[in-house]
């Protein structure tokens, strides 16, 4: 089992387009990004048929999770890299920084924010560092 992490909270930061599947998530008693990352696809199926949530936001989640339970990245640089095309361990561990950099600059672009990039070149090293540390050896 993996360690309790640091940012193993409520679902309270979820952006808006999750909110029906953080109903559905809390009224089933789940407390913290670990207890989703846990579920399995019987577990997901049953909750997507509860209320408006959908399999796909809520296998989306499931992927937020496992960056914020294994990695210990907060869930809005998980949910960053997840919609920067880089949803999963091995992906971001087979990226270089300045692939990561690039994928993430252009989503804040494309989102117009307005906002300076959140990442650079040395966390998208230390990112890439912890997913290929993750990664288990053949």
């Amino acid at each position: 089992m993996a360690p309790r992490s640091r940012n193993d909270g409520p679902f309270a930061d979820l952006p808006a387009s999750f909110r029906e599947e953080r109903r559905v998530i809390e009224a089933a008693g789940l407390t913290g990004w670990s207890a989703l990352r846990a579920l399995d696809e019987e577990a997901l199926s049953q909750l997507a048929r509860r209320g408006r949530a959908t399999a796909r936001n809520l296998r989306r989640l499931q992927g937020i999770a496992a960056l914020v339970c294994d990695l210990d990245l907060a869930p809005a640089d998980a949910a960053l890299l997840m919609h920067a095309g880089l949803a999963t361990i091995p992906a971001l561990a087979a990226a270089s920084p300045q692939d990561v950099v690039t994928r993430t600059g252009r989503l804040e672009r494309q989102l117009r924010t307005g906002r300076p990039p959140v990442v650079d070149l040395a966390l998208a090293q230390r990112w890439i560092q912890r997913a290929r540390r993750w990664q288990p050896t053949n």
